[in-house]
C-alpha cells in the first residue's frame, strides 16, 4: 500500500509539472520551424505536447540512452518527450523536429550513430559523455565526442536541450551549410566524338504578342529557323495576353547565331538562353541515348542518400540513366558552420569532386540518322550490328521523337504530343518489342532438321502443291505460294521459304523429340536477352512443352511445334535478338553480345579510359557443314529465281544474304508485321560479313514488299551507295489488300 501512494504522489507531481508547463507556454508561442536560409528561431505558435513514454528513466543515463535512441531511429517526437519543461518553452515540438531535419539534410547524414560513455550526476543535475557519427553522403564519416546537460523535474531526468547536441559547433545559434561542388555534365559521342548529348546553351524563341507589328514577317522568321508551320506558331500564341512571353520552340544556338539579324530585327520576337543539356541531334538514337529531367519528386531521397543537392538534372532514360554516375561524377562539397547571418564560422569536412567521364557510343551519327530516314514515321525497328564483334552500329525504333523536348522551356507542347501519340513513340521496338518471327525462324528449323534429324540438304525431297495435309485433311494449312514449289528439297525449301516443307519437318521433329526445336531456338540466342547494357530489352518467348503446361495448364501439340517451325505460335523475339542470329551465322556461329558503348573517357590517373572488348556469349548448335548449308541457302534468297526478293536486289554492288518473314498476327483481316533479316557482303569473295541488318515493320504487308527493299537501303547507306527507290508497296501507310498466309 505505501509503495501504491507513493507512485500515485510521483505521477501527481509530473501532472502537475505539465499543466504548469502548459500555463507558461499560453503565455508564449514556440519556435516556428528553420527556413532554408538560417535564422534565428521566433515564437509563433503554442506547442501541442506529445504525452512522455512511461515509465519514465530514473536514471539520467537511462534518459540520455532513451534520447539518443530515438535521434538514430529519426523519432523526433519521442526526442522531444525527454526534453526538460525549461527546454521545452524555447522551442516547439515541431520546430525541434525541423531544426534537427534541416541539419541532417545540410550535412546530406545518411545515419546516426551513438555511444554513451559516462555519467556523472551532481544532485538534480548531470552530464553524460557519449560519441557521435554522422555518416554523410557527400563528405563521409564525421565522429565527435560531446557531452549532454540533464535536470531532473518533479522526479524525472529531462534532456536541457540546445542545438549543440546535433553537433557540438552548432550550439549558439549556428548552423550546418553544404557547399556543393558539382561537376559538368559530360558529354555522350558517337565513335568518332561527334555529339548526340552534350552541355551547352538552350535558346528559347518566342512570342510578345503585344509587340507583333507584322504578323506574317513573324511568322515567315519563326517558320524558318524552327521548323513549325505559321499556323501551328500562330495557335501557341493567339490567345495569350498581349504582355506575355509565350515560348514556341527551342533551337540550338549556332541556329540562333545563324539567324541572328533576322529574329533582333522582327518585333514581337523575344530570346531566352540558359545552359543545360543540349542534344544537338536530338533525334539521333533518342531510345538509346535518352533524355535528362530534374530529379523526379518520388526519388528526390534516393538522389540526395547520393549525394545530390536535388536541383540537378539527371539521366532519366538509355544512356543518360545508365551512365548517371559516369556522366555525373561524384559530387563533392565542404561542410561548414556558418551564423545566423551567413558567416563561415568553421569547416567541418570537405571532399573534392570527382570528374564526370564521356561516354563514346558504337554509333556514326550520320549513318544512324540515315536509318532512321529510312524508317521514317513507320511503326517498327531496324537494328544494324557488326557481325565479328556485336558493336551496334545503328539502332532506330519507330516513330522516334527528339529528346531535345524534354529539356527546354518551349517543349511542353512536344511532350504533350509525344505522352499522347497512341503509337507510343517512347517504346523501344527494336530491343523492347516482341513479335512473331515468322519464315525468319525457318533459318533455325533448317538447322534443326540439319542436326537433329540428320536430313540431306540436296537429297531429302518435298513436294509442295500450295497445301499440306499431313495433319489430315481437316487441317489442311496452305503455303503462301499458292500454286506450289513442286518437287523442292530442304536447302531451296529456305531459300524459297516453302510452308509446306516446313510444315513437314516440323511434324518430323515432334515426333523425334517435341523439346528439339525449341531447345535449338534457345541455343540460337532466342528466349533471354542478349546482355545489350545501357538499353532495356526483353527476353521474349522459346515456348516448349514446359513451358506451355506451366503457362498455360495445356500439354503440347504436334500442331505447336508446326506453328513454331513457321516462326508462328506462342514465339516472341526482338528485332535486336533476330539480328545477333543473322550475325552468327554470317560470321561463322559466334553469337556476341550486342554493346553500344565504344568506350567511357579516364578520370585522370585514377580510372583510364575504358574500351569495350567484343565479347562472345556462345556458339550456334549448327556444325560448320551445316552452317555452310545455311549461308547458301541465304544467299539464294536475294540471287536465285526460286528466291523470295531477287528482284528487290537486281543492280546492287553488294552482295547481300537474307531471309524474308510475313509474321500472321490478330486475325485473318490483320495485316501482318514485315520482316527482312540480312547481312552483307555475303559472297566469300567479297570479304567476310561487315554487317548485320533487320527490319521490321509492324502491320505493313510482306517482308518482301515492305522490309527487305528497306533493309537494301540500309546496305547502300553503310556503303555509301546511292540510295534505291522504294516500290509504291514499300511506301508508308501502304496496306496489303488480301494478306496471304506466310506470305512472303
Amino acid at each position: 500500500m505505501r509503495s501504491i501512494i507513493c507512485n500515485l504522489q510521483s505521477a501527481i507531481r509530473v501532472l502537475q509539472s505539465a499543466l504548469l508547463v502548459i500555463l507558461v507556454l499560453a503565455g508564449c508561442g514556440g519556435a516556428a520551424s528553420d527556413p532554408p536560409v538560417p535564422s534565428i528561431p521566433a515564437p509563433t505558435s503554442v506547442p501541442t505536447l506529445t504525452p512522455t513514454p512511461t515509465p519514465l528513466p530514473l536514471s539520467p543515463d537511462a534518459a540520455a540512452a532513451a534520447f539518443l535512441e530515438a535521434w538514430q531511429a529519426g523519432d523526433y517526437t519521442t526526442m522531444y518527450a525527454h526534453l526538460s519543461p525549461t527546454s521545452r518553452v524555447t522551442i516547439d515540438a515541431e520546430g525541434f523536429a525541423q531544426r534537427y531535419r534541416n541539419a541532417l539534410t545540410q550535412a546530406t547524414v545518411l545515419t546516426v550513430t551513438t555511444r554513451l560513455q559516462s555519467a556523472l550526476q551532481q544532485d538534480d543535475h548531470a552530464d553524460v559523455a557519449f560519441s557521435l557519427t554522422l555518416d554523410t553522403a557527400l563528405v563521409g564519416r564525421l565522429i565527435t565526442d560531446t557531452v549532454m546537460s540533464l535536470s531532473m523535474h518533479d522526479g524525472y531526468w529531462g534532456v536541457d536541450w540546445d542545438a549543440g547536441l546535433i553537433w557540438p559547433q552548432l550550439a549558439g545559434g549556428h548552423y550546418f551549410w553544404m557547399n556543393y561542388k558539382i561537376p559538368v555534365r559530360a558529354n555522350i559521342y558517337d565513335r568518332a566524338g561527334l555529339g548526340l548529348a552534350t552541355e551547352g546553351t538552350i535558346v528559347t524563341v518566342g512570342v510578345i504578342p503585344g509587340q507583333i507589328a507584322d504578323e506574317n514577317a513573324l511568322l515567315a522568321a519563326l517558320a524558318l529557323v524552327t521548323g513549325f508551320s505559321p499556323d501551328e506558331i500562330r495557335g501557341r500564341y493567339v490567345a495569350a495576353p498581349a504582355e506575355w512571353k509565350v515560348p514556341i520552340a527551342d533551337i540550338s544556338a549556332e541556329v540562333s547565331v545563324d539567324h541572328n539579324d533576322l529574329l533582333k530585327s522582327t518585333p514581337g520576337i523575344y530570346r531566352d538562353e540558359k545552359e543545360g543539356r543540349t542534344y544537338p541531334h536530338g533525334n539521333a538514337a533518342p531510345h538509346v541515348v535518352g533524355w535528362v529531367s530534374p530529379v523526379p519528386a518520388e526519388q528526390l531521397a534516393s538522389y540526395r542518400a547520393r549525394g545530390y543537392r536535388g536541383d540537378e538534372w539527371v539521366g532519366i532514360s538509355g544512356l543518360e540513366a545508365w551512365g548517371e554516375e559516369i556522366l555525373a561524377g561524384l559530387h563533392g562539397g565542404v561542410l561548414n558552420v556558418i551564423t545566423e547571418a551567413g558567416e563561415i564560422v568553421a569547416k567541418v569536412a570537405e571532399r573534392e569532386a570527382y570528374p564526370s567521364r564521356a561516354i563514346y557510343t558504337t554509333f556514326d551519327r550520320d549513318f544512324q540518322e540515315q536509318v532512321q530516314r529510312i524508317l521514317g514515321g513507320r511503326k517498327g525497328a531496324i537494328v544494324v550490328l557488326d557481325t565479328h564483334t556485336g558493336a551496334v552500329r545503328a539502332l532506330s525504333s519507330g516513330p522516334g521523337f527528339d529528346s531535345a523536348v524534354f529539356v527546354g522551356v518551349a517543349g511542353e507542347v512536344g511532350r504533350s504530343q509525344i505522352l499522347a501519340d497512341t503509337r507510343n513513340p517512347l517504346f523501344n521496338r527494336a530491343t523492347q518489342g516482341t513479335y512473331p518471327a515468322a519464315s525468319v525462324f525457318k533459318i533455325v528449323t533448317t538447322a534443326a532438321a540439319l542436326q537433329a534429324l540428320g536430313m540431306d540438304p540436296d537429297q531429302t525431297s518435298f513436294y509442295c502443291p500450295g497445301y499440306w495435309e499431313g495433319l489430315g485433311p481437316a487441317y489442311r494449312k496452305t503455303c503462301w505460294k499458292t500454286d506450289g514449289h513442286g518437287d523442292i528439297n530442304l536447302k531451296d525449301g529456305l531459300t524459297a521459304s516453302c510452308d509446306v516443307v516446313f510444315y513437314a519437318v516440323g511434324q518430323m521433329l515432334d515426333e523425334a523429340a517435341p523439346d528439339a526445336l525449341p531447345r535449338l531456338g534457345r541455343g540460337c540466342g532466342f528466349g533471354e536477352p542478349t546482355g545489350l547494357e545501357g538499353v532495356l530489352e526483353e527476353a521474349g518467348l522459346i515456348p516448349d512443352p514446359a513451358w506451355k503446361i506451366n503457362a498455360i495448364g495445356e500439354n503440347w501439340w504436334v500442331g505447336d511445334t508446326i506453328n513454331l517451325s513457321i516462326g508462328q505460335g506462342y514465339l516472341l523475339v526482338t528485332p535486336l535478338q533476330v539480328t545477333r542470329m543473322i550475325a552468327a551465322v554470317a560470321n561463322g556461329g559466334t553469337l556476341y553480345r550486342p554493346y553500344v558503348i565504344e568506350r567511357i573517357g579516364s578520370a585522370g590517373e585514377a580510372i583510364p579510359e575504358q574500351v569495350t572488348q567484343p565479347q562472345a556469349t556462345g556458339t550456334l548448335p549448327i556444325s560448320p557443314e551445316h552452317l555452310a548449308v545455311i549461308q547458301e541457302a541465304l544467299l539464294g534468297v536475294t540471287t536465285q529465281s526460286i528466291g523470295t526478293v531477287p528482284h528487290r536486289f537486281a543492280g546492287l554492288s553488294i552482295p547481300v544474304a537474307g531471309k524474308t518473314g510475313t509474321a500472321e498476327v490478330g486475325g485473318p483481316e490483320t495485316v501482318p508485321h514485315s520482316w527482312f533479316a540480312a547481312y552483307a557482303p555475303a559472297n566469300s569473295a567479297d570479304g567476310p560479313p561487315e554487317i548485320a541488318v533487320v527490319v521490321l515493320v509492324e502491320n505493313a504487308g510482306e517482308g518482301a514488299s515492305v522490309a527487305a527493299p528497306l533493309a537494301r537501303q540500309v546496305i547502300e547507306a553503310y556503303y555509301g551507295l546511292p540510295l534505291s527507290t522504294l516500290p509504291p508497296q514499300a511506301e508508308e501507310g501502304y496496306v496489303q489488300p488480301t494478306p496471304t498466309p506466310e506470305a512472303e
